[in-house]
């Protein structure tokens, strides 16, 4: 395998504050493992990220909402700390976004993929996607964008319930609102209910054909389009469990060779133009059998290390190498290869695979994030357990106050002479 330039340093920016995000972890131990300083700019409260000894230093990351010029001042600080040209690697979609926004003020610090600066956003937006894909001619599912409570409830009615429901930018979700970027929605008051927050939410409501679950159905395609657009560093990806159930990330996934969706998404990334990493997921329809695209990452997605191949390549050692004018390397696939997130999927993380099984947080030479995890996730569990607890305990009555009636006392005749 080629060897990464170790003069180039790596900033992996992480906007969304969630401790559990184990892609982040993959893409510190991927680049530490091959020599290359990492340098985290991620909310380290309490994350087992922080905990890794491939990690050289965390940086604070933006405040939460933070516009594009505050983001660009964050990376700015540290680049001067950094002191040199570093690939830039955004690991969720509102740093993939502002970054591609602000290309030209980071790049003079950080070597980042040449692409149009729309594209990133365009294809992140759930909205925008129905456009993208009939352009490129890739089936999507059906979706309609209501204008008021009253067409949201007839949306759903038209599509058919279910209908699944998503905000067309999910990175402007506010923390703590409940509010989660795709949801099954199984009545006409649902929709309408959804659509009255969509203030509160930062963007459109969009409600989307319901195409079921099944066996082979769920699929995901990660890889990278380097400088002349081939497609490297990944591969297809079949989902045996999500979490939550249905609309969830990926909690078991095998490497499943697919020649159809390989052809597929090369035709999408052709068409688009698009350079970097990115992380695509589909379902296929049962009944026509064709492959729906259902999100477009512009950006590694959390199990991205299912693809490390047979020399150790994966989509974020291909930008590492590309950005540095590395050759990249020809691929060894591993088909049969598990991925698995031991606290969403415990009992499968103990089961052997004859293609073996890469872990989200487990790792014999990086142990410490691990166990960091185990402890993290319990605090989370426990704390969610007394939340459910205390929603569901009955409220106390307020005492009865019972007046009892004053005792029945007749006057005496000597009494009632002296009351006149």
């Amino acid at each position: 395998m080629p060897f990464l330039d170790t003069r180039v340093p790596a900033v992996l920016l992480r906007i969304d504050r969630n401790p559990f995000h184990h892609g982040t972890l993959g893409a510190v131990r991927s680049l530490g493992r091959a020599g290359v300083e990492v340098h985290v700019v991620a909310d380290s409260t309490g994350s087992p990220v922080r905990r890794s000894r491939f990690v050289c230093e965390m940086h604070p990351p933006p405040p939460p909402g933070a516009s594009a010029g505050e983001i660009v001042g964050a990376l700015r600080r540290v680049a001067a700390r950094v002191s040199r040209p570093a690939v830039l690697i955004p690991m969720d979609d509102a740093s993939a976004v502002a970054v591609a926004r602000c290309r030209e003020h980071l790049a003079p610090s950080y070597l980042l993929p040449q692409q149009p600066a729309a594209l990133a956003e365009r294809v992140a937006d759930k909205a925008e996607l129905a456009a993208v894909c009939r352009s490129a001619g890739v089936p999507h599912p059906v979706t309609l964008i209501p204008d008021s409570p009253s067409q949201a409830a007839s949306a759903a009615w038209r599509l058919g319930l279910p209908v699944v429901a998503k905000w067309s930018r999910p990175w402007l979700l506010p923390a703590g609102s409940g509010l989660r970027s795709t949801v099954v929605v199984r009545s006409a008051q649902e929709a309408q209910a959804l659509y009255l927050r969509a203030e509160e939410a930062g963007s459109q409501l969009l409600l989307q054909e319901f195409l079921p679950p099944g066996p082979d159905r769920d699929w995901f395609f990660h890889g990278y389009a380097d400088r002349s657009g081939s497609v490297s560093g990944g591969g297809p990806g079949r989902k045996q469990h999500a979490w939550p159930r249905g609309a969830g990330l990926t909690a078991v996934g095998h490497w499943t060779p697919n020649t159809r969706l390989q052809s597929l998404v090369e035709q999408l990334v052709g068409t688009l133009g698009y350079r970097g990493v990115f992380d695509l997921d589909f379902r296929r329809d049962g009944t026509s059998g064709h492959y729906h695209l259902l999100d477009f990452n512009p950006r590694p997605g959390a199990q991205f290390r299912l693809f490390a191949d047979g020399a150790g390549h994966d989509v974020v050692r291909a930008l590492h190498l590309d950005l540095t004018h590395r050759p990249l390397p020809v691929p060894a696939p591993l088909p049969g290869r598990a991925f698995v997130v031991e606290n969403y999927a415990p009992l499968n993380a103990l089961r052997p695979r004859p293609g073996g099984t890469e872990l989200a947080w487990h790792a014999r030479d990086d142990l410490a994030p691990g166990l960091a995890m185990w402890a993290l996730w319990g605090a989370h569990v426990a704390r969610r357990l007394r939340d459910r607890v205390r929603r569901s305990a009955p409220v106390a009555a307020p005492p009865r106050i019972v007046r009892q009636p004053l005792p029945h006392n007749p006057l005496t005749d000597d009494e009632k002479a002296s009351s006149c």
